[in-house]
């Protein structure tokens, strides 16, 4: 064949090849993934050993779950083309997902040769090796990457931590004296070799350390603590109780370093079942030394929940609150004791504030909504709600954003606006078609309107399916049957309201009497009317049902 032939045809070959891998790469995007496979056998039939194609049915067959196939072909991927750096991190990467260790190391040691310059491949040859148990090459890879990147707390912890399990004790000591004197003036790496002697039961090594730091750096919290804890295990009670206080006591010593001292002294005094006295005095005093301080109120706070001594909680979380309005825990955790409290008047200073402190923060507005609502001021409702929804992003919980327009809803029929009270339900609904409370306050008030009935009994039979012993929902469908002259059946569905609920409004009981009168228990319908006036009913027509025994429009 001439040569311009044969160049003519490779040029075909190509395209085609081209045309069915984009193809399938497409296809895959779109997850149709068999026609993707398709494409990629059209490639591999033109280059039966072309890596990508390859590649990109190992990927195929991975999403399939067929490992063992889809690593296979992987490898087949790599042994074409040893020089792509991902095909082998991808290779290695299902070899570890399969617990194939020695493939795995096997193929890193090659990739780390060819490519020297890649420090993952290290720290995953030190992933294989630690897998495989094999310490001694652990510590070399640890080695090169000291030589590389410098001595570090990461590298030598991990190292100290190697010896010390080979039971290499004098090795691992050195290699934190190592990193030690690395950073003489980081004392942090001398209370960690310090303590580290502690552990190994080497007391006097252990405190010489300790005692040094602190001539040198009086305030230094590690040391403070870990000589307390040197007190501690070696048996001496009085100094070590003498230690923790000057770590307490010390202005100077962080707020994160006295909760971490405390939770240990809450642990060791509960093991030893003495009395939270202790505790609690603790507590006072660091308070009384540093009132302007929260993260310890906090924490003394839960203390006292956890020994049942809950106004003294309160009393302190509130102290933390008032330090620092902008803690969201604390702010929940009373928001949480007004609404058991049904203390609305707490719950609207607590959201007040807390949409001040945190504007972003859409559950301190939900919560005013409803203490405003509690309280009868309809007006204030709708604007902490219009304000909720100005702070709504396309990340919002639609579900909470429905809840805001459901309760905007409830508060305009309040104000007898009722185009705005519908536009509002609407609104939930788009936002959450499943929203109960909507779906039942909008079906109710339409069918006292007596318009849409078809739409509100759809509402509303929605509601029941939801929640089939609620005997609020049960009602609405009820009502909403007898406005339309189903009278049988909203019988059978207002008698389930009176199973499940003895305790019904004047509202509900006159709903019974109509539906009763109207399905020709006249007896019971008196019954009902009866009771609804003696449960304060409102009704204009109440009294005109019980004189005339029947049933009047309002």
């Amino acid at each position: 064949m001439p040569m311009l032939a044969q160049a003519q045809d490779a040029d075909e070959l190509d395209r085609k090849y081209d045309y069915y891998f984009h193809e399938a790469t497409r296809l895959r995007i779109q997850k149709k993934y068999d026609a993707s496979h398709d494409m990629l056998m059209h490639c591999l039939a033109i280059r039966p050993h072309s890596s990508s194609a390859l590649y990109e049915l190992a990927q195929y067959y991975i999403v399939l779950k067929q490992n063992e196939r889809g690593t296979a072909t992987m490898a087949e991927a790599v042994k074409y083309d040893p020089d792509n750096y991902w095909y082998g991190q991808g290779l290695a990467n299902l070899y570890m997902q399969q617990n194939k260790v020695d493939e795995a190391a096997a193929l890193l040691e090659d990739m780390a040769v060819r490519f020297p310059s890649k420090i993952d491949i290290t720290y995953s040859l030190l992933q294989v090796y630690n897998r495989q148990g094999n310490f001694e090459k652990s510590i070399e890879i640890l080695d090169k990457l000291e030589v590389r990147l410098g001595k570090n707390e990461q590298i030598s912890m991990q190292k100290y931590a190697i010896y010390d399990q080979q039971g290499e004790t004098e090795k691992a000591m050195a290699e934190l004296k190592s990193l030690a004197d690395e950073f003489p003036t980081d004392y942090r790496y001398q209370v960690i070799l310090g303590d580290a002697y502690l552990q190994k039961e080497q007391y006097q090594k252990a405190y010489d350390i300790y005692q040094n730091i602190l001539k040198a750096e009086p305030d230094n919290a590690m040391a403070m603590y870990s000589l307390a804890a040197y007190y501690e295990q070696t048996g001496q009670t009085e100094k070590y109780d003498q230690q923790l206080n000057s770590v307490l006591l010390n202005r100077k010593v962080d707020a994160d370093t006295k909760a971490d001292v405390m939770r240990r002294l809450i642990i060791r005094n509960e093991n030893s079942k003495k009395d939270s006295t202790i505790i609690i005095n603790i507590f006072n005093r660091i308070m009384e030394q540093e009132p302007d301080e929260a993260q310890l109120p906090i924490l003394y706070a839960q203390y006292l929940y956890s020994k049942n001594m809950k106004e003294e909680a309160i009393s302190i979380m509130k102290q933390a609150l008032q330090i620092e309005p902008t803690n969201t825990a604390a702010r929940m955790t009373l928001l949480g004791e007004a609404v058991n409290k049904k203390d609305y008047d707490w719950v609207i200073d607590l959201c007040q504030t807390g949409t001040e402190a945190n504007p972003d923060r859409l559950e301190f507005y939900y919560y005013l909504a409803i203490g405003y609502n509690q309280t009868q001021r309809p007006d204030s409702v709708i604007s902490v709600c219009q304000r909720a929804l100005q702070q709504v992003t396309d990340e919002s919980d639609r579900e909470v954003v429905s809840d805001f327009y459901a309760i905007m809803g409830d508060a305009y029929h309040t104000k007898k606006m009722m185009p705005e009270t519908y536009e509002a339900y609407e609104k939930a609904l788009e936002y959450n078609s499943n929203n109960i409370m909507a779906l039942n306050n909008y079906a109710y008030y339409l069918s006292l309107e007596r318009r849409d009935l078809d739409r509100a009994e759809e509402m509303s039979y929605k509601t029941v399916k939801a929640e089939p012993n609620n005997a609020t929902y049960l009602d609405t469908y009820a009502w909403i049957l007898f406005e339309k002259a189903n009278y049988e059946q909203a019988k059978i569905y207002i008698d389930q309201a009176l199973q499940n609920d003895d305790s019904l409004s004047a509202e509900v009981l006159e709903h019974c009497g109509d539906i009763y009168y109207h399905t020709g228990d006249t007896d019971k319908a008196v019954e009902f009317w009866q009771k609804a006036k003696d449960n304060g009913s409102t009704s204009p027509t109440i009294n005109q049902k019980i004189k005339q025994k029947k049933f009047v429009r309002k």
